[in-house]
């Protein structure tokens, strides 16, 4: 597409925009109107940096979309290798280094507690058991 003609639409979608921007100034006021105005400079502010050619040119171009789908397989792989890491428990030799070889659950065990099985210093029990759980789970 043509620099012009994106121009064009792009104008047109702008000044669309204003003309709908009064009708929320005069419905809802001032602030709303003044928001409705600054989104409809968008399109044109986009036409007039290169962005909107930017995105013409993604939506027409196979070999774009294949580096999308790229970037988008990296992003897929990275968080599952980060969800495999988490289950094994850190990755690599990090759990040995911390812990000395015992496992996180012995490590949290000889940690000192406070009032176990008693209440809490509020007096609640419901609340005893909660911090409990949250003391189990390393938040405290």
């Amino acid at each position: 597409m043509s620099d012009a003609a994106i121009f064009a639409i792009s104008l047109g979608v702008t000044l669309a925009g204003l003309v709908i921007s009064w009708g929320v100034y005069r419905r809802r006021g001032a602030a709303s109107g003044t928001r409705a105005v600054a989104w409809s400079l968008v399109p044109l502010a986009a036409a007039l940096t290169g962005v909107t050619e930017f995105f013409v040119d993604l939506a027409f171009d196979p070999e774009k979309w294949a580096g999308v789908a790229l970037a988008g397989l990296a992003v897929v792989l990275y968080l599952a290798s980060g969800a495999a890491l988490s289950r094994r428990g850190g990755g690599g030799g990090k759990s040995a280094e911390k812990g000395g070889g015992e496992p996180k659950a012995a490590r949290r065990a000889a940690k000192p507690k406070g009032a176990v099985g008693g209440a809490s210093p509020s007096g609640d029990p419901d609340l005893a058991e909660i911090e409990q759980i949250l003391r189990n789970r390393g938040i405290s």
